[in-house]
C-alpha cells in the first residue's frame, strides 16, 4: 500500500516510518524542510519526500494519485490567540490537496474530547476532526489521552518533577484522572487501523489498562525508580501559577505549560471501548510503559522527543535556513586552539555537549544563564538532549537548537533559542591543514540595536574564560582513560 504521512518529522510520526516500513508500506512523507528530515532520520533512502508548508496551499506539492491511506499527524501546543483558526486552515489545505488524488482513507489521532467544557486546545482537535470529515476519503479518529514513551512530553514532564522533587507542593489537577497509553500500542492502532473498513468513518476512543490521576502516575513512577516522594495538594493555586510552576520546575516552555494546564481541567478517559471490535489487542499498563520507556533511555536509542519540536510548532519551520552565518553586522568570539589527539576523540567530545556531559568549562554560570532565561520566559537548560551520543539537525541541546551535525566535516553548528536582544550561534570545527590540527570555536552575535551590543560587551569578560577554557576541556576530556 502506498501511505501519506503528514507530520513525519514530529513525535509520533518519526515513530510510525518504520512500522509502516516494516509492514512493507510504500511510504510518502510530507515534511517542510527535505534537509532536517534526511540528516534526522534514517529513512531518508527508504521513503519518498515530497514538501510543502500546510499553512500556506500553494507551496504544497502534488501528492501522488495513487495513494491509499493517508495519516495527518500534524498538532500544535502553542497558545497564540489564533492558533484554533492556524490549526483548522492546515487541515483544510491538507484535505483540499488530498481530495485530488485516490486515496480511500484519512487517518487522525486525536485527543480524548468527552468533557462538555472542553480546553482550546481540546476543542481545537475536535475542530479539526469536523475539518477532515469534510474531505472524499473516510475518516478514522484515535482519540488518545496522555501517551508514555522515551520522549513524549507527557513522560518527560512526570520525569522531570519526580526525579527533582521529593518534596512536591502541588495544584489540584493533579487529582484529574486520565488513562494513559504506551506509546508502543498508540503505533499498533494506527497501524492496525488502516485500510480496515470496519474503521471507516468512525471515532475511537484508545487508552492503556490503568485509570490514574497525576498524582497516582507520579507515585507509580518513583516506585518504579525506587524514590520516596511525598505529595501535598494546594487547593487555591490559580491557573496561572500553576502554568509558572510546572515552567519552572520542568523542562517545559511557558507555552506549553499553559496548554497543558488548561487540558488537565478534563478527565481524559475512554467512554467508548467499540475499538475492541476491530482491533484485537491488549494494551500494556502504566508502569509497563515507564519500563520501556527507561530501557530506550538507557540504551541512548530515543527515537523523538517533544523537546525537538520547534518552539513555536508547526506553524514555523525556518530555523534551518540560520545553517549559514551571518558575516555581515555580527560580532565574533573566536577560539583556535591546537591537538595532538586523535581529530574523532575531540569530534565525539564536542557532539555530546550539553544534558548530562555539561558545557565542560564552569557549569555553574550556564546553569545560571538557564535559570535567568527561564526567569524572563525562556525555554531554559533544562531540555537538555535527547541522546547522549547522537544528535542531528532540529534536536536541542539545552538552550540551544542544532543547525548541523556534519561528521563528515567535523563540524556543529548550534543556534540560540535563549531570551537574547539579538541572534547568537555557536561553532565547533575541527581544521587539518599541513598535518597540523586545531579545533575551531566561534561564537556569533547580531545584535538587535545598542542594547544588543551593550549585552554583547558586558558578557565579554565571561566570553574570555568560558569559550578558552571551553576548548581546552574539549580537547583533553577523556585522555587517558
Amino acid at each position: 500500500m502506498k501511505v501519506l504521512l503528514a507530520g513525519a518529522n514530529g513525535y509520533i510520526g518519526t515513530r510510525l516510518i518504520p512500522v509502516l516500513l516494516e509492514k512493507g508500506h510504500e511510504v510518502v512523507c510530507l515534511v517542510r524542510d527535505k534537509r532536517r528530515f534526511h540528516e534526522q532520520s534514517d529513512f531518508g533512502n527508504k521513503v519518498t519526500l515530497i514538501t510543502g508548508d500546510l499553512l500556506r496551499e500553494q507551496s504544497i506539492e502534488t501528492f501522488p494519485e495513487d495513494i491509499d491511506a493517508a495519516y495527518y499527524l500534524v498538532h500544535s501546543m502553542s497558545q497564540a490567540a489564533d492558533f484554533a483558526a492556524l490549526e483548522a486552515l492546515s487541515a483544510y489545505n491538507f484535505v483540499h490537496t488530498l481530495d485530488k488524488t485516490h486515496c480511500r482513507q484519512t487517518i487522525f489521532l486525536s485527543g480524548i474530547t468527552n468533557d462538555d467544557n472542553l480546553s482550546k486546545h481540546l476543542e481545537s482537535r475536535r475542530h479539526v476532526e469536523d475539518v477532515l470529515k469534510e474531505g472524499k476519503s473516510a475518516l478514522t479518529v484515535l482519540r488518545a489521552a496522555i501517551i508514555i514513551g522515551s520522549g513524549s512530553a507527557s513522560f518527560e514532564i512526570i520525569r522531570d518533577l519526580t526525579e527533582k522533587l521529593p518534596i512536591m507542593t502541588v495544584p489540584r489537577w493533579v487529582k484529574t484522572r486520565c488513562q494513559p497509553i504506551g506509546i508502543r500500542d498508540v503505533l499498533g492502532y494506527l497501524e492496525s487501523v488502516m485500510l480496515n473498513e470496519k474503521s471507516f468513518n468512525k471515532t475511537f476512543d484508545i487508552g492503556g489498562p490503568d485509570i490514574l490521576s497525576f498524582k497516582d502516575m507520579m507515585l507509580i513512577y518513583a516506585k518504579v525508580r525506587k524514590l520516596k516522594r511525598h505529595i501535598f495538594i494546594i487547593p487555591f493555586l490559580s491557573p496561572k501559577i500553576s502554568s509558572y510552576w510546572l515552567y519552572f520546575v520542568t523542562s517545559t516552555s511557558y507555552t506549553l505549560a499553559q496548554s497543558l494546564v488548561d487540558s488537565m481541567k478534563n478527565e481524559t478517559i475512554m467512554r467508548d471501548h467499540s475499538i475492541d471490535d476491530v482491533v484485537e489487542r491488549k494494551c500494556i499498563s502504566y508502569e509497563e510503559a515507564l519500563n520501556l520507556a527507561f530501557v530506550k533511555i538507557e540504551q541512548n536509542s530515543i527515537v523523538s522527543s517533544w523537546k525537538d519540536a520547534l518552539n513555536q510548532g508547526y506553524l514555523h519551520s525556518g530555523f534551518m535556513d540560520q545553517i549559514k552565518v551571518p558575516q555581515n553586522g555580527t560580532l565574533e568570539y573566536k577560539v583556535k586552539m591546537p591537538f595532538e589527539r586523535e581529530s574523532q576523540d575531540v569530534f565525539t567530545n564536542f557532539m555530546s555537549i550539553g544534558g548530562n556531559r555539561g558545557w565542560y568549562y564552569w557549569d555553574w554560570i550556564w546553569n545560571i544563564r538557564g535559570f535567568l532565561d527561564k526567569l524572563f520566559g525562556g525555554v531554559g537548560s533544562r531540555r537538555g538532549r535527547t541522546s547522549s551520543i547522537n544528535i542531528g539537525p532540529g534536536d536541542v541541546i539545552d538552550f540551544w537548537r542544532v543547525l548541523l551535525a556534519d561528521k563528515q566535516n567535523k563540524r556543529l553548528l548550534l543556534y540560540a533559542e535563549m531570551k537574547l536582544p539579538g541572534e547568537a550561534w555557536l561553532e565547533f570545527k575541527i581544521i587539518e591543514r599541513n598535518g597540523k590540527k586545531n579545533l575551531s570555536q566561534v561564537a556569533t552575535f547580531r545584535p538587535n540595536g545598542l542594547w544588543g551590543r551593550l549585552y554583547w560587551y558586558a558578557m565579554w569578560p565571561f566570553h574570555l574564560f568560558i569559550f578558552n577554557g571551553m576548548a581546552k576541556e574539549i580537547i583533553h576530556y577523556g585522555e587517558g582513560v
